[in-house]
Parts: structure tokens; sequence; C-alpha cells
């Protein structure tokens, strides 16, 4: 894990645009198992009202989605907040290509809302997202590309850990100033193990650093997760101005030195590239992220188990060569072509060339050696020479004059003619292995009778 430090730069603000307009449309979810929520239509149960926003042909209301397919976004507003206030969340993303919904349940003040239910619609829509696009008649039929995450802002943004824990049809989980939830989103946060990110504005009052966004990242079970302290940042300022949020940062948070533009466009550093490669599947936004930790122009304290997967080197043992990398898969390629069948960690090399082996991680991602020239080796072909094994008889090493100097072929086959092996040799076989009987060796082309005994 890297330890803490800190980035001192100077940011330079990037305005980016997407190529997409931004349409809008809303669905009422329903749970039928629950009762209350917000809005009507979407059946018995409990009422899920979800502002949807999303790449489209033009800017509007039910307007038709854009060509493609795209990933969803499930968004959790603050306290006493509204999908409103995060108009800056879905005017970037919708138009870089991402479906984003933003549920309007448990948004009330008295009664207070329920932090357990505003997690469970959460996952909720996202589940629901994925039928739409299986479903005929949906505007967005055919229009998800599988992945969802779940992203909140303060009580959003702990009811995201809620909505997250043990949750395997989501992809990323993405906490801004994520406030202690009851139940405990710190506790939730054991069970969350698919990658997340954890955003804090230094100078936070409202849901102070160290009582909320620390103990939730400390406690997520995430292989990948990364917290970014934006120093002298704020806790509103991660979403538009917004009356209520103001006002509790105004009575509860100082020192804030930086502008609530410029804590956003610190936060999209990091973002955009987070959800390329965890919504997207895109390996190089990983890259792009992974340097941003290290080198982005700005002021940022970050602690991160997120490190680029490492490069193979291949290891050469006589004609065996291997990956250094333990991986899920591999492939061998010869001259830059890929070997058939050559798909495991160690290749025996037939002939002379350049090779080189591509390994792939878990998070499908993949990484190629440098290429390893292998000379003075060759298929034998011609071996019009008297070739002759002994002793024939044998007890298991046989040896072969092998003249040519060059690599051989032998494959070992039982009287039926079952392959039950081959090895690549200069001057022995080994039979070692083998139950005394009668064996054939073939080598280019030529039988050969054996007896172990």
């Amino acid at each position: 894990m890297k330890t803490i430090f800190t980035l001192l730069f100077v940011w330079q603000v990037a305005s980016v645009f997407g190529q997409f307009q931004v349409g809008h449309r809303t669905i009422t979810f329903n749970d039928p198992s629950r009762t209350g929520g917000f809005g009507s239509g979407g059946g018995p149960g409990r009422q899920i009202q979800t502002e949807i926003y999303y790449p489209s042909t033009a800017a509007g209301d039910n307007t038709p989605l854009a060509s493609g397919d795209f990933p969803v976004i499930v968004f959790g507003h603050g306290f006493a907040m509204a999908w409103d206030a995060y108009s800056n969340i879905w005017q970037r993303y919708a138009t870089l290509g991402y479906i984003l919904a933003f549920p309007r349940t448990e948004g009330g003040l008295i009664p207070g809302p329920s932090h357990n239910d505003f997690g469970l619609d959460l996952k909720l829509v996202g589940n629901r997202m994925l039928a739409e696009d299986n479903l005929a008649t949906s505007p967005f039929f055919g229009k998800i590309n599988g992945n969802v995450g779940i992203m909140g802002h303060s009580m959003g943004g702990g009811a995201s850990m809620l909505g997250s824990a043990g949750n395997t049809a989501i992809k990323t989980v993405v906490g801004l100033a994520p406030a202690e939830t009851d139940p405990s989103a710190i506790a939730a946060a054991a069970s969350v193990n698919v990658p997340a990110l954890i955003f804090s504005g230094g100078q936070d009052g409202v849901t102070p650093p160290d009582e909320h966004h620390l103990p939730i990242y400390n406690n997520l079970a995430s292989a990948k997760k990364t917290f970014v302290n934006i120093v002298g940042g704020a806790h509103c300022y991660f979403a538009n101005s917004n009356f209520n949020c103001d006002f509790g940062e105004g009575t509860s948070s100082t020192g804030i030195s930086i502008t609530r533009a410029e804590q956003q466009t610190r936060t999209y550093t990091l973002l955009d590239p987070w959800l390329d490669y965890t919504l997207r599947g895109n390996c190089e936004a990983y890259e792009t992220f992974v340097n941003a930790l290290d080198d982005s122009p700005s002021t940022l304290a970050t602690q991160t188990t997120c490190v680029l997967n490492p490069v193979p080197v291949i290891n050469e043992n006589g004609s065996v060569l291997t990956s250094s990398i333990s991986a899920v898969s591999y492939q061998w390629y010869l001259d830059g072509n890929a070997i058939l069948g050559a798909n495991s960690q160690s290749y025996t090399v037939s002939s002379s060339g350049d090779y080189t082996v591509e390994v792939t991680f878990t998070d499908g991602c993949a990484e190629t050696s440098a290429p390893l020239t292998v000379s003075g080796l060759g298929l034998t072909t011609d071996l019009s020479l008297d070739l002759y094994l002994s002793p024939n008889p044998t007890t298991g090493i046989v040896s072969v004059n092998n003249v040519s100097g060059k690599l051989i072929k032998a494959e070992v086959f039982d009287h039926s003619g079952k392959l039950l092996s081959f090895q690549m040799i200069n001057d022995q076989i080994d039979l070692t292995s083998f139950q005394p009987g009668t064996y054939f060796i073939r080598i280019a082309g030529v039988n050969h009778r054996l007896i172990k005994y």
C-alpha cells in the first residue's frame, strides 16, 4: 500500500466536452416488499421515483438515446438535499456517455430519512436499470453495457456503502464525503468487495474525515481502493450550491481554501479515468488513474492499494521459457504471431525467433513482456543420418545420436498408436516415468521401436 503523500502543484483547470447531448426522463420503480418512498405510478409497494439523465441525440425530456450502449451510475443525494443539486455530475457524465439515475427517496427532514431504505433503493435502481436493457418496451432497451456503479454524496455516500455491501451486480462504488449512517456504513464497508474510490474535503466540518470518510475507507474489503483528501476542500463543494448543505457547512467547516470549481475539477481528474476503467473496462484509463495519483497537477493527499499490473519478464531455462508473473491467462507469441495452444505460464520453444508473452490479470487487463530472442534452435526435419537410440531395451534414459545439434521433437506412442507425450530434446529421451512395455518413438517421421523394462 502506498503511504500518504502530498503533491504540491498548481491546478490548471481544463474543460472537458463530451460528445453527447443530455436527455432526461423520469421512471418510478417499485419494491413490492416495502412501503413508502417517493412518487407514484410504479406499482404496488414502495415507490422510487428516479430522475434519469443519459446520452441523447438531442437535449431535453424524453429524447431518444444516442447510438451505442452505456454504463449506469446510480447516485444517492445528501441529507436534506435533492437530485437537482448534482447537475454538475449529470451534465458532465451524461455528455461523456454514462446513464445517471437519481432516486428521489429519503429527501425529507421530518420524519428523518431512513438510511437503510435509501441503501436498498440505490441497489434496487441499479438492478432495475440492468433489467431495462432487456425490456423491449423500455427506452433503455439494448442501451446498457451491463456495468453499474453506485455513487453518492454525504448521506448518499454512506447509503452507497449499504447498497454495495455484498452486491455482486455492481462494478464500483464511489463516495463523495460519505457519511456514517444507521445502520453503519463503516460496518457495511467490510462487505464491499468491488473497487472503491473515496473523496474527502480536507476542511469538511459536516462529516469530519477522521470520523466518517477514513473509517469507511479503512474498513473496505476492496482489493482496489483509493482515498483522496482534497487539501483545503469542503463538504458541499462536490455538489452545486445548495441552501441546506451550504448553511450546515457555514456553521461547521473552517479553513476552506479552494473554490467549488477547483474542488470539482480536482475530483474529475481522478473520477473520470476511474469510471472509464471500472465501468468501461478501459485498461489505459486505469494507468492514467494510477499515474494521476502520483503526478497530477493538484494538491492532494492520497492513500491507495491501486498499483499498475506488473510487466512480465521471460525467464529462460534451456528450451523452456517461463513468464515471471503468475496471472489468469497467457498467450505466447513468436515474431509477433500468436502460437496456437501456447497458453501456459511456460512454453517449450521449437524454433529460433523473438518470443513474447502476454499475461492477463483478474481485472481483465493485460501486459506484454519485452521480446526475448532465441537463436540456434530449429526443429530438425532432415534426419537422413543413421539415427539410432540406445540402450534398447532401456530402464528409462535413452541416448539419441543427434549430430545436427538442433532441437528435436520426439513423440512417444504406445503399441496401439496413442500419443503419450512429446519432448523437445537434444540428445536424450526420458522414459523413467513410463511403465515397462513396448513403445514407439517417432522422430522426424521415423518410428523407432523401443522396449522399457
